[in-house]
């Protein structure tokens, strides 16, 4: 289906993936908790998700400054996405659009040929 080649990016990929649910899913149990009144155990639990999120880019092959910028990109789309799923936000299409030119720069910092 992929070619070997292809194998680091989509590892890569998925790291940022689960990264991006681990930070807005850690965050958003604490925001439940701090903000909404709910079980200060779901603050812990978010906290022991974020440190998840902590770690999970150290798995990346580029540079922590690269993988951090890059990732901002991801956690646009992401957010928007949990925004819409979790709180019911429809994005609108300057949204999906900012989002697309997050995720553009995201495949340009991380997997642009270089020297």
């Amino acid at each position: 289906m992929f070619s070997p080649a292809f194998l680091p990016t989509l590892r890569s990929l998925i790291f940022f993936l689960l990264a991006g649910i681990c930070e807005i899913g850690g965050g958003y149990l604490i925001w439940l908790w701090l903000r909404e009144g709910k079980s200060p155990w779901l603050g812990l639990i978010g906290a022991i998700i974020l440190f998840g999120y902590g770690v999970i880019p150290t798995l990346q092959p580029a540079s922590f400054g690269r993988v951090y910028a890059a990732y901002g990109g991801v956690f646009v789309l992401l957010a928007m996405l949990w925004g819409w799923r979790i709180d019911g936000v429809v994005p609108d299409k300057f949204d999906w659009f900012g989002s697309l030119i997050a995720l553009l720069g995201v495949m340009v910092i991380m997997y642009a040929p270089r020297n």
